[in-house]
């Protein structure tokens, strides 16, 4: 089996977040930065679980500059058998997903696996983008997978229960919390890291149809009221004077 895990660096999740060009660009002054959880605890572990299951590797694929390289090793020292970088500047969402199909389409990947999103845009986007440039069955948020002999079990949490499918041949999905269990490398893990492969390759032309325009930061939070549980006169006139719910 061989299976593509497309993997994203984020700001640690105690980031301070601020915005610079007239609130067009995000900065990265003082941010350090680590691999999306999604895709590190739950789409790599997965596809780890799979080959050594059945035999086969799990290949990365990034998008982004030589300066990632440090997010991409943290991969390959949790178990991924090499990696893919396209050199290329991650500007949007469909960029992204076009780089990835582009170097998919003849790799030949039983399975593309994705984290259900990044922890900075929240797009959740990626997984279905690269499944309709690919033409194959796409599958987001799955919670639960299982495969044998080209045929996938596919359990997804949905509104009230769960939905299982059973589909054969190549797919996509993203991996959402509980496909897998988080793996912490171990220090020899880490130092046979530095002499897996990275492949370095030119990005695929691509025009994007939209871009970002501004970015703004969220309403401070204002402080607790303490109302007395006497009082419930009180507390319905500020619900609906001042908190507007009621």
């Amino acid at each position: 089996m061989k299976i593509l895990v497309c993997v994203s660096k984020t700001p640690e999740t105690t980031a301070k977040i601020a915005f610079k060009n007239n609130d067009s660009e995000f900065s990265e002054d003082g941010v350090q930065y680590i691999m999306n959880p999604y895709d590190e605890w739950y789409a790599l572990v997965r596809a780890l679980e799979l080959v050594e299951e059945q035999g086969g590797e799990v290949v990365l694929a990034h998008v982004g500059p030589a300066t990632n390289d440090s997010i991409i090793r943290k991969g390959l020292a949790v178990g991924a058998h090499r990696a893919v970088r396209i050199d290329a500047d991650p500007s949007s969402s469909e960029f992204v997903a076009n780089q990835i199909a582009n170097h998919a389409q003849g790799e030949n990947y039983d399975m593309i696996i994705c984290g259900k999103e990044t922890i900075d845009y929240n797009g959740a986007v990626v997984g279905g983008f690269i499944g309709a440039q690919l033409g194959v069955p796409y599958f987001s948020f799955v919670s639960e997978l299982t495969s044998t002999a080209g045929t996938h079990t596919v359990t997804r949490d949905i509104e009230g229960g769960v939905e299982v499918s059973e589909v054969s041949g190549n797919i996509v999905l993203s991996a959402a919390k509980g496909l897998a269990e988080q793996r912490i490398p171990k220090m020899k893990d880490i130092m046979m890291s530095k002499r897996k492969q990275i492949e370095v390759i030119s990005p695929a032309d691509f025009h994007t149809t939209a871009k970002v325009v501004k970015y703004e930061l969220p309403s401070a939070k204002g402080g607790v009221k303490m109302i007395d549980a006497e009082n419930m006169d009180e507390l319905v006139r500020m619900l609906h004077e001042e908190a507007k719910v009621i």
